[in-house]
């Protein structure tokens, strides 16, 4: 068994400037802005100095994030400081920049405050290129400046103008030193790091719960995989999309277009397959589509190779896609009792579900309901480091390294491609350095060919006809 306080030690002697006490990351008063902001905060004060000055340290974060992380309906009070009595304001937010190309000069965005014609420095920019991209939280400093004019005279900007940024986000990884230094642990202190850092706690998780919680990170390391995971309210599955990655893009339910998905022909800009890592639809029986016919093709067909096309735009990605439902259950579950979760334009689709490269088990779960017990207390690695560790090891590809060890039996070529890719990007947390035995090597694919053979159950189920019953094996070459 892992004793936490040497993994601890462990983990703060090596990654000592990325690692966050997520005991405090979990506290009520910081939890308003998104993980990866408020633990970059807490990852710049020190737990080992005088206790009292922590402290005081401490309190100053929560301050900052009560006090400049701005709710909509701050807008005008925020507003009117700026432009009617030409004080400056300091802001914490997800600062995106947008090129207007009509009058050549670019312009903020500030989300919470509902603005999308702010000036901003051209410096800032420079300094910080992402903001043009996925944009980045930090600290934007505000004043009031005289807005830009077009020829005839009209303000194309609001006379607010961001002349500082601080960004939340660590932009200087360094992958090959976090791969290196995986090598310090073993493979359960590296499972229960995972698990700290995910922010819960590891020694309430038998090392089966372990894996499928770990499983969640394979689309945000592997491109273009597809998985569905079904399981109980309260086990975590929303808040680890959401406070694990940047790049994770979240759907509740709801209408989705295909404008906001693939590409929007009217502004003429990428939707969000193009933009993220990882889609997830959450809460997928709420899920709609304006023309459901329309958009399962068009969804189906990205799901193959990651190719999409809309109006005239033609464009590839390697965005993975999650499908996640809640259902209540007591023990366990056959996957035959779950496809009811999915919207009727899915239920019944059989292309759609092959496409499917694996079923996360998440019905095996147990809900989150304590906080003193489920909850971490122990040190993991910071959000904003993570995130970007996570990010760069999509630039890898463990496939053939794992093709040339094993070999498949009784399996289609759609079988075929998501073992292989579960198993790659299960390999990649798990074994960052591609250092693993035989016996590594068969935890890996023993619950790679699981996840895919409950797609294989579940299309048989569906379709006796078109699909056989089969048991997918493995072997060592």
């Amino acid at each position: 068994m892992v004793k936490q306080d040497e993994l601890n030690a462990k983990l703060k002697y090596y990654f000592p400037d990325f690692v966050v006490n997520k005991g405090l990351s979990n506290r009520e008063d910081i939890r308003r802005v998104p993980k990866f902001v408020s633990e970059h905060l807490l990852t710049r004060i020190s737990e080992e100095s005088d206790p009292v000055v922590f402290g005081e340290r401490l309190m100053k974060v929560i301050e900052l994030v009560n006090t400049l992380y701005p709710e909509p309906k701050d807008k005008d009070r925020i507003l009117d400081r700026i432009i009617i009595k030409k004080l400056p304001c300091k802001i914490i937010d997800e600062i995106k920049v947008e090129v207007d190309e009509k009058h050549e000069i670019r312009k903020a965005i500030i989300p919470t405050l509902n603005l999308t014609n702010v000036m901003i420095s051209d410096k800032i920019v420079e300094e910080n290129e992402q903001l043009l991209s996925t944009g980045i939280w930090g600290l934007a400093s505000l004043k009031y400046s005289d807005p830009i004019m077009d020829d005839d005279g009209n303000p194309i900007t609001l006379p607010v103008f961001i002349e500082e940024f601080q960004p939340f986000h660590i932009t200087n990884i360094d992958l090959e030193e976090f791969i290196e230094k995986r090598e310090h642990f073993t493979l359960d202190e590296w499972i229960d790091v995972l698990i700290n850092t995910i922010g819960l706690n590891p020694e309430v998780y038998t090392h089966r719960q372990k894996l499928i919680l770990i499983s969640r990170f394979i689309p945000l390391v592997e491109n273009n995989i597809n998985l569905m995971e079904f399981g109980p309210r309260a086990t975590g599955k929303t808040h680890f999309y959401r406070n694990i990655s940047f790049y994770t893009r979240i759907i509740s339910g709801g209408h989705v277009t295909p404008a906001q998905l693939f590409y929007n022909i009217a502004r003429r800009t990428i939707g969000e397959i193009g933009m993220k890592d990882c889609i997830v639809f959450d809460e997928v029986s709420k899920v709609t589509f304006p023309r459901p016919e329309e958009m399962m093709g068009k969804l189906k067909d990205y799901m193959v190779d990651g190719h999409f096309e809309r109006g005239p735009k033609k464009a590839t990605s390697l965005c993975s896609l999650v499908f996640m439902g809640n259902i209540e259950v007591s023990g366990y579950v056959p996957i035959e009792d779950v496809n009811y979760v999915l919207p009727d334009c899915m239920r019944n689709d059989t292309a759609f579900i092959d496409r499917i490269h694996g079923i996360i088990p998440g019905w095996e779960l147990p809900k989150i309901k304590k906080s003193e017990v489920h909850l971490s207390k122990n040190y993991g690695f910071s959000v904003d480091y993570f995130s970007e560790i996570l990010h760069e090891l999509r630039k890898l590809d463990f496939t053939p390294l794992i093709r040339s060890m094993i070999e498949l039996d009784k399996v289609t070529i759609r079988d075929e491609i998501g073992i292989y890719r579960i198993a790659s990007g299960l390999a990649k947390i798990l074994f960052p350095n591609k250092e693993f035995n035989k016996e590594e090597l068969a935890l890996i694919m023993n619950f790679a060919v699981e996840l895919r053979q409950k797609v294989a159950d579940l299309l048989y189920k569906m379709a006796p006809g078109e699909f056989e019953k089969k048991k997918i094996a493995w072997k060592y070459r």
